[in-house]
C-alpha cells in the first residue's frame, strides 16, 4: 500500500504593521534566526514531504536564496506569490501543490509567524487529519470569556471548557479543502461575502463539515506585536 503523501502550505506574506517595523514580523530575527527558520525547520524534520512558502511577490527572491536555500530546506518546492487577503493566499499555495505530478493526500496550513511548531504538534494533526478528514491545532481558553452586545455590555458566558483559541497547523484531506477554497473563490467573485479567518471556517462555510479541535500548545504563539517577540525570546530553549 502506497504512504500517504504529506504537504504543507506555510504562509509568509504578513506585513508587520503591529510590529511597528518595516520588516514583515516574519523575517525579524529570533535568536539570529528570521522567525520563519523555525516553522520551516520544523517541517524540514518531520513526516511531511513537501513545502509550499506563500510570500509576497516582491519577497519571493529574498525567501528563496536568504531562507530556503541558505538554510538548506529541500522540501520547499516551491516560493510563490499570495493574495489579497490570507485565505487568497492560501488557495495560491494550494493550487501549486495541485499542479504537481501527484497532489498530496494531506496538506496542513501554517502561519510563518508562529515559530514553535513541533513535530508532536505535526503527528497529532497528521493523525486527527486522516481520521477526520479536517482538524485545527488549538488549546482551551484559560480566562472567562464574554460575548459583548452592540454596545459593549456582557451578553453571554460561554462555558470555558468548551471555548479554544485556534492555532496552527490546521490540517486536511487535500481534495476537501482544495475544492471548498475553488468553490468559495467563486462564489466570492460572483459577488458573495465570506469573512472567512481561517481554513477552518472555509469548510465549515462552504460546506458544513465539522473541524475536529487537536491539541496545540499554549507556546504556540503567532508574533504580531513587539511584546510577542520578547515573549518568543523567553519561550526559545537555552542552546
Amino acid at each position: 500500500m502506497e504512504r500517504k503523501k504529506y504537504a504543507a502550505v506555510v504562509l509568509s506574506a504578513g506585513k508587520g504593521t503591529r510590529m511597528n517595523s518595516a520588516t514583515p514580523k516574519q523575517y525579524l530575527m529570533l535568536a539570529g534566526k528570521p522567525v520563519l527558520y523555525y516553522s520551516l525547520h520544523a517541517f524540514e524534520k518531520s513526516m511531511v514531504d513537501e513545502v509550499v512558502l506563500v510570500t509576497g511577490r516582491d519577497e519571493i527572491g529574498y525567501c528563496q536564496k536568504e531562507i530556503v536555500e541558505k538554510y538548506g530546506f529541500f522540501k520547499v518546492k516551491a516560493v510563490v506569490a499570495g493574495g489579497k487577503e490570507r485565505y487568497h493566499s492560501v488557495f495560491c499555495g494550494l493550487d501549486e501543490l495541485n499542479k504537481g505530478k501527484r497532489p498530496p493526500d494531506y496538506v496542513m496550513v501554517h502561519d510563518g509567524a508562529r515559530p514553535f511548531l513541533d513535530d508532536g504538534m505535526i503527528k497529532r494533526c497528521a493523525a486527527a487529519a486522516e481520521e477526520f478528514q479536517a482538524c485545527v491545532a488549538g488549546m482551551p481558553m484559560k480566562d472567562t470569556v464574554k460575548i459583548a452586545d452592540p454596545a459593549l455590555f456582557a451578553q453571554e458566558t460561554p462555558e470555558r471548557a468548551y471555548v479554544w483559541q485556534i492555532q496552527t497547523p490546521q490540517a486536511f484531506m487535500f481534495p476537501l479543502i482544495y475544492h471548498a477554497y475553488q468553490e468559495l473563490l467563486e462564489r466570492e467573485q460572483a459577488g458573495e461575502v465570506f469573512p472567512v479567518t481561517d481554513d477552518a471556517m472555509v469548510l465549515e462555510v462552504i460546506s458544513g463539515k465539522k473541524v475536529k479541535l487537536v491539541e496545540g500548545a499554549y507556546g504556540n504563539i503567532k508574533i504580531t506585536t513587539p511584546e510577542d517577540l520578547k515573549l518568543a525570546e523567553a519561550l526559545l530553549p537555552a542552546n
